[in-house]
């Protein structure tokens, strides 16, 4: 998800209905929001893509260590909302899609009046 689009989706979902660990690229360009197992086939959001994990997922509970700093699951990403701060669950993929839809008619609406 680009930066900025995520970052709002973030304040979004702060703000209502909680959010999930979030992560972003060391350039910050490009946010990820952990989603729950079997989401990427049915996502379909311009502008963003969900990767599946073939399996693999990942265990959002076990992430959430005894006061021991978690390190992301992908290389070359920082947390910007750490599982231990979102507690142990992942996003609501249909919250997040609600969340992503308001965040990019905010960004439209205040690029038109710029």
């Amino acid at each position: 998800m680009p930066a900025r689009q995520g970052l709002e989706a973030v304040d979004i979902l702060r703000l209502r209905d909680g959010v999930g660990p979030v992560l972003h690229d060391g350039a910050c360009d490009t946010l990820g929001f952990l989603v729950p197992a079997g989401t990427a086939a049915g996502w379909d959001v311009p502008g963003s893509a969900c990767t599946q994990t073939s399996g693999r997922g990942i265990n959002l509970a076990a992430l959430c260590g005894e006061g021991t700093p978690v390190e992301p699951p992908a290389t070359g990403t920082g947390w910007l909302v750490p599982p231990e701060g979102a507690g142990a669950d992942a996003t609501d993929p249909v919250v997040l899609r609600a969340a992503l839809g308001e965040a990019a008619r905010t960004i439209e609406a205040v690029d038109r009046c710029q």
